[in-house]
């Protein structure tokens, strides 16, 4: 049954089972009731915290630890392999490898061209290399694959991958429906086919911790998503903080939690539910201290490469996000926007 526990101190990130949207076992109450008590869980987690942990999410764990190691697998490529799928220039499509140095993320918003606001924004470096995968038939987005001979398992299986993530976040916008009281659980659903999604395949190497410490490098800056909602795994590393309580500057520890994801409301549910429900910042700094090593006679503080593996749900690019959670005492918060709108707004300072 849908239920929130306190397992973890560290954040009070709770987590939330979601059985009753995913479970096929006769033993599972996936009753209307449990749907919508694991609903009601999901939003009060989102509103509390913005994150939480997800466990029955509904991604199989043998397909998740296969894509993990076939992206490692991908990221030990020799430079000039993985640069045969290139990130395209520009801001416009968001597909491909993109090497350490090209992407700088931000929260900031592009409301017209400044050239400036981009070079101060790229002083510091994003020391990560990604790969960005998208539906096959989108026309906005077209992947960008590598040859067969460098990776062949690579498209076939990544382009599967992509719709059992989708398969596990239709549920979570079933719940969220339910959740935020919704008559129909499918009403979110409708916005979303699907085809508009990104998978994003994540490696930070190994880094200096003092490069980190000092600001001279960062591994993944405060930020909020551009998305509906994130579904992030993660490897043992740890570095993933959040923002808590949200809007304070402090940032706690997000450690990995066995069989679970992390789930973040994106900004375009914020804007949706009129700030019912809380996109909230987050970032990647060092691991614990534990899971640093000393390379090298020097006693250099070495980070340990991370894995995660983000999918964030979108909408359809011209649907337009108008704030569902209205009344009386609370008018909308935010004029009409389309994702299209949007996502260009964050992606011209992000490119």
């Amino acid at each position: 049954m849908g239920s929130i526990t306190s397992e973890l101190d560290v954040a009070n990130i709770p987590i939330v089972d979601l059985s009753p949207f995913t479970s096929s076992s006769p033993s599972i109450d996936t009753s209307p009731s449990a749907r919508l008590k694991a609903g009601q869980d999901l939003v009060r987690a989102f509103r509390e915290v913005g994150f939480v942990y997800v466990k029955n999410h509904g991604v199989p764990q043998p397909e998740l630890d296969a894509a993990f190691a076939l992206s490692k697998r991908f990221f030990d490529l020799a430079p000039e392999d993985k640069m045969k799928a290139p990130h395209p220039p520009g801001w416009s499509v968001h597909r491909g490898y993109s090497w350490p140095g090209l992407e700088k993320v931000s929260s900031a918003l592009a409301k017209e061209d400044d050239e400036d606001a981009v070079r101060r924004l790229r002083e510091v470096q994003d020391f990560k290399e990604s790969y960005e995968v998208g539906s096959e038939t989108n026309p906005d987005q077209p992947n960008v694959w590598p040859p067969p001979e460098v990776l062949p398992e690579w498209r076939p299986f990544m382009s599967a991958f992509y719709w059992t993530c989708f398969g596990a976040a239709k549920q979570m916008l079933r719940a969220l429906a339910l959740g935020i009281g919704l008559a129909d659980e499918d009403h979110l659903l409708r916005f979303h086919d699907g085809h508009h999604n990104q998978l994003r395949l994540l490696h930070y190497p190994p880094v200096a911790a003092a490069a980190v410490e000092s600001g001279k490098l960062a591994r993944m800056p405060a930020h909020t998503d551009w998305s509906s909602m994130t579904m992030l795994f993660q490897d043992d590393c740890g570095g993933l903080q959040v923002e808590h309580p949200p809007g304070t500057g402090r940032f706690v520890d997000v450690p990995p939690l066995k069989d679970t994801c992390v789930v973040n409301v994106g900004d375009l549910l914020t804007r949706w539910s009129n700030d019912l429900l809380t996109s909230t910042a987050h970032r990647v700094q060092l691991p614990p201290l534990q899971d640093r090593f000393v390379d090298g006679a020097d006693n250099t503080r070495v980070t340990r490469a991370r894995y995660s593996i983000p999918y964030f749900l979108t909408p359809d690019p011209d649907t337009v996000i108008e704030c569902l959670c209205v009344d009386e005492d609370n008018p909308p918060k935010y004029e009409p926007i389309t994702q299209r709108e949007y996502a260009a707004m964050r992606a011209r300072m992000q490119y």
